[in-house]
């Protein structure tokens, strides 16, 4: 299998690039592509500095769009296997080698699971709650049952990723692309990873309200198709 092009949507995160930059190089992850989604800090040099390409958003269009900007140019590029992998430090590159192995056997798509053997670090009791929502939610409105539904965490194939078209630009495309997992009959497999919540990663990420916000768009947008 190709060395994979690793996807990093990034949002000021300019406090934690490098070091997410530096662990996947450590591993011998040099494919690295940062999707600077308007950032107005030095998301953009510093990820540069560190060796990665970079392509910029003129304004920030959210998590979304990100990941569909880097997927299109895994298409153009002709780039066999990619990764979806979080900027904030979350994640640890030790955990792709297991990501990529199911795509060897002909899964299609393999997703991260912070609840699989592996148990999440420091995490928020409140971000406990809008996960166990998620899982519900996605049982009863796309019929899949996952143990995370909402893990950046990805691996998929290039041939794949033309049924995985993203048109929710911001984070309401974690449903969907599971969504779209349904629609196409794709074959997945969750994989364990670790997941760390620091105070940084807890302060960028998703408060219940905003959750509950998203979900009731996605509700109705389901009850009007």
């Amino acid at each position: 299998m190709m060395d994979p092009l690793i996807i990093i949507p990034a949002f000021n995160e300019e406090k934690a690039i490098a070091d997410v930059i530096k662990d996947l190089k450590s591993h011998d992850y040099h494919n690295i592509l940062v999707i600077d989604d308007g950032s107005k800090d030095r998301t953009a040099e510093i990820a540069k500095e560190n060796g990665a390409k970079v392509i910029k958003h003129i304004i920030n269009r959210g998590q979304g769009a990100a990941l569909q900007t880097g997927n299109e140019y895994a298409i153009k590029n002709n780039i066999e296997v990619i990764v979806h992998f979080d900027a904030d430090g979350q994640f640890i590159a030790e955990d792709i080698k297991n990501m990529l192995e199911p795509l060897k056997e002909g899964y299609e798509i393999v997703l991260g699971s912070r609840f699989l053997g592996k148990k999440p670090i420091n995490i928020p009791f409140e971000k406990k709650l809008i996960l166990k929502g998620g899982r519900l939610f996605t049982k009863l409105f796309s019929n899949i049952s996952l143990s995370d539904t909402h893990n950046g965490f990805r691996a998929i194939s290039k041939s794949t990723l033309e049924k995985l078209k993203i048109k929710q630009d911001g984070m309401a495309h974690a449903s969907e692309i599971i969504d779209l997992i349904k629609k196409n009959n794709l074959k997945y497999k969750e994989v364990p990873v670790t997941v760390i919540y620091s105070d940084y990663s807890i302060s960028k990420g998703q408060g219940i309200f905003n959750s509950l916000r998203i979900a009731f768009k996605l509700i109705i947008r389901k009850l009007s198709n």
